[in-house]
């Protein structure tokens, strides 16, 4: 996945200006960006925070880390079942 032109807190904010009261085509307008992104952007961080916003990209690496840990461990188990399963 390409890494975004802008920040969480500018996502935030420009979700901000639109609760606000200013319409999301202007907004997107001044972004640049189309208002599917806008509206793909209020889909994951609408409602939230900076702090909030933080927090889910913490716990989505965390995420990514435990899913490494649990391949890892899979392809050791499955590696040592079929040792066992040769000596027997």
């Amino acid at each position: 996945m390409p890494k975004s032109r802008f920040t969480e807190s500018q996502i935030v904010a420009a979700l901000k200006q639109v609760e606000s009261g200013r319409k999301v085509r202007d907004v997107c307008h001044e972004l640049h960006v189309s208002q599917t992104t806008y509206y793909a952007w209020r889909t994951k961080y609408g409602g939230m925070d900076v702090s909030g916003v933080q927090r889910l990209r913490d716990i989505e690496a965390e995420h990514g880390k435990l899913k490494r840990m649990y391949a890892e461990l899979a392809m050791e188990n499955h590696t040592l079942k079929a040792l066992i399963a040769k000596k027997s």
